[in-house]
């Protein structure tokens, strides 16, 4: 295989981008152009001449452009330009006359689009609508958030068939106003793609990325789906917001392009039984909000165009560049390019002549400098001339914030990102329950504890202070269940004047479970039984108030039903709930147990009362201990080389000839610095362990009406020369 190469160059800034809308359009001469919209509701095309930056049309919109998308006949040419901003969609040539302005008329802003031919997809949050030349043709409400919407092409597939990327895991295949059929994906689906921009041979491959950066291939069946492939994610890299069909390795095979979230953008090729192999990845330090690929700089030589959040537009070449491009600044920011002109020239420290095109462009960039001074000073004089007027000026800025708080099933623990468009100064977290913050290999902020008063509802105060120009931090948190509450983060950007911002994020009573497809009804459960004068949609608001994952709005099915998996443990949890009746399911007790005492709490809120009844299934209790097992065994084991570490250093110091040592001491001192690495990233992980432990102990028997609490320490004692039988002879004895 071809090695790629792959220089950055970019082109130009924008305002701030949300995902999906940047498009490459088709090529007609020897380059493409490209149009982006923004959340100032600025769309601009544009293409470069030269190695300058000609903008062909701009148009401006009162809301902020959500998505933009290329349509044009069935079978055709994907030229015409579709925007969603609010409620309304509007279409545009490719020189940029706008002959088309639509009212959907929904209720909810429009945040995703689809168009083939004169069929025209639309969602807002919960809502999908199907309008056939402008007139409202179908209508789909879906139980969870729709987070992006693709279709089956009409050439290749009988009849329009709508696939939505649904909040709570699934794909939904909509056939009018009707469901065919839910397909599982193992994550929540960000985005939908179709595969190799044609849906494949038969037209009904469908790429998809979830919010926990795994990317799959489902081929959308009559019936049922099939699916092709998955790729986990292993690298624990971000989630994936765009993905692209292009041969960026000129093999006359597309390759897979992909935008995450972390700033990553990848490729991958395809092997011959089709399955992707990894190929190249570019890391920066925004997320990728749109990728494409395409020739936009110079003939022949292919790119993958990206767009990020704070709304650089930059391609990934396989030229070497030795022209930059025209360097400019627009009323939001200003673009410079990346080049390999001067380095090559360089080497060997050989003497040439000035390149009147880079003196030129020198000067060009003087004098652009000095008007940016100038605007910088003229503003400053306006704002203090502001400040000492009689008119009230407001001095506190509005900076927008992404954010995303989301659960890691492969180490039970939430990532929490934030990005800003300006340079982050520091970021405070507080929290009223107890959390832990775990190291990130990403993160180069130096973070600093304060001492806190668990008794004044502090049990975190630390402080991120930023290193000069990082817009996005991402932070690991993992809680403790049972224990809710609330983390807040005040974010300080460098701006002036000084201001900040509050973020508030739940931490809730089951926050380390996630939503999964089934339950395995072998395992033995704990039943807990809630009957009362409630409504579903009671009940439904206070389940959404014990887990995550679960929608806001209740569901239309009775009774309700959702499944849940802990990402700690692997124990399992069914929620059955209906008018007058909750019926809640799992193998660890503790789980039943949290969920009485804030289920009950909730209803006495509402001064409603509850009949509860339990069945306790003894054997679950082995079953958990069996599943804590393993993990309690590798933090034991891990922690065990840890301590043995410093004291065979020291023999190393002492005895230049360690032959004599046992094997398993010349590996803990071989991978001393991998094995503190792995411990000092899992902070009080045994210490949780230990706590679940005791927590299981003391919830099996407060259901039989004990208090065990005085055992507690002599269950301590047996954890430290811990065998697993000799633990479940404990709880089966102390009866």
């Amino acid at each position: 295989m071809m090695q790629l190469d792959l220089t950055r160059v970019d082109y130009l800034q924008v305002g701030i981008t949300c995902q999906k809308t940047m498009q490459v359009l088709p090529l007609t001469s020897k380059t493409q152009k490209i149009v982006v919209g923004d959340n100032d509701g600025q769309l601009q095309c544009f293409g470069l001449r030269k190695g300058q930056v000609q903008t062909l049309f701009q148009a401006s919109k009162k809301n902020q452009i959500s998505r933009v998308v290329l349509g044009g006949q069935i079978g055709g040419v994907r030229d015409r330009i579709f925007t969603s901003a609010g409620k309304e969609v509007n279409a545009f040539t490719k020189k940029g006359k706008n002959f088309l302005t639509f009212d959907t008329g929904i209720t909810e802003p429009v945040q995703s689009i689809y168009v083939e031919g004169t069929d025209l997809l639309a969602c807002g949050n919960f809502g999908f609508n199907h309008y056939c030349d402008c007139k409202e043709s179908s209508y789909f409400l879906s139980s969870d958030k729709i987070n992006d919407v693709t279709c089956l092409p009409r050439e290749k597939w009988n009849g329009l068939t709508p696939v939505l990327a649904c909040q709570d895991r699934v794909l939904r295949v909509l056939q009018g106003s009707d469901v065919l059929y839910e397909a599982e994906v193992p994550g929540p689906p960000v985005v939908v793609e179709l595969f190799g921009n044609n849906g494949g041979d038969e037209g009904n491959e469908i790429l998809y990325g979830t919010s926990d950066g795994r990317i799959g291939l489902m081929q959308i069946g009559t019936l049922a789906p099939v699916h092709r492939w998955e790729l986990p994610n292993m690298k624990r890299a971000g989630g994936v917001l765009c993905l692209d069909s292009y041969d960026i390795t000129a093999d006359g095979v597309f390759d897979l392009l992909v935008g995450r979230d972390d700033g990553q953008v990848e490729v991958y090729s395809y092997d011959e039984a089709n399955e992707p192999v990894f190929r190249y990845c570019y890391t920066g330090n925004e997320s990728i909000t749109s990728v494409k690929g395409g020739v936009v700089a110079s003939a022949g030589f292919d790119e993958i165009v990206c767009a990020n959040y704070a709304g650089y537009l930059y391609g990934l070449s396989k030229k070497q560049c030795s022209k930059p491009l025209k360097h400019g600044f627009t009323p939001e920011g200003w673009v410079f390019a990346l080049t390999t002109e001067q380095l090559i020239k360089e080497v060997g420290l050989q003497k040439t002549a000035p390149d009147p095109v880079v003196t030129a462009k020198i000067s060009n960039l003087k004098s652009e400098l000095d008007g940016l001074q100038k605007q910088v000073s003229d503003e400053r004089a306006k704002y203090h001339e502001s400040a000492h007027s009689t008119k009230t000026v407001s001095a506190v800025p509005f900076f927008p914030i992404n954010d995303k708080f989301v659960l890691n099933k492969d180490d039970a623990s939430y990532s929490l990102s934030l990005e800003l468009q300006s340079p982050i100064d520091n970021i405070l977290l507080q929290s009223d329950v107890p959390v832990d913050l775990l190291d990130i290999e990403k993160n180069s902020a130096v973070v600093s504890y304060s001492a806190c008063n668990p008794e004044d509802g502090n049990f975190l105060l630390a402080t991120y202070r930023c290193q000069a120009n990082t817009t996005r931090l991402e932070m690991k948190i993992r809680s403790i269940e049972g224990q809710y509450g609330t983390l807040q983060v005040y974010v300080t950007p460098r701006i002036q004047p000084k201001t900040c911002q509050l973020k508030q994020y739940p931490i809730k009573p089951l926050s380390l479970h996630q939503r999964i497809h089934a339950f395995d009804e072998n395992r033995p459960h704990n039943t807990l039984t809630l009957k009362g004068q409630f409504s579903q949609a009671e009940v439904h608001s206070w389940l959404t108030f014990c887990l995550p994952e679960i929608p806001e709005r209740p569901p239309a099915m009775d009774p309700a039903v959702f499944y849940f998996a802990s990402t700690f443990l692997d124990t399992q949890l069914l929620c059955l709930y209906r008018k007058g009746e909750a019926v809640l399911k799992s193998d660890n007790i503790s789980s039943i147990s949290i969920l009485k005492d804030v289920l009950s709490k909730e209803a006495t809120k509402k001064k409603i009362r509850l009949d509860i009844s339990f069945d306790i299934n003894d054997d679950s209790v082995t079953h958990t201990l069996r599943l804590i097992h393993p993990k309690l065994e590798e933090q034991l084991l891990l922690a065990k080389k840890v301590q043995l570490i410093d004291a065979l250093k020291e023999l190393q110091v002492n005895e230049p000839d360690l032959s004599f040592m046992a094997p398993e001491y010349q590996e803990i001192l071989k991978e001393s610095e991998k094995l503190k690495a792995e411990f000092k990233r899992q902070p009080s992980h045994l210490e949780r362990l230990y706590g679940m432990i005791t927590d299981l102990y003391i919830d099996k028997f407060k259901f039989k009406g004990q208090n065990v609490k005085s055992k507690v320490p002599a269950l301590l004692e047996l954890l430290d020369t811990y065998e697993l039988d000799s633990l479940i002879a404990f709880f089966e004895n102390s009866a």
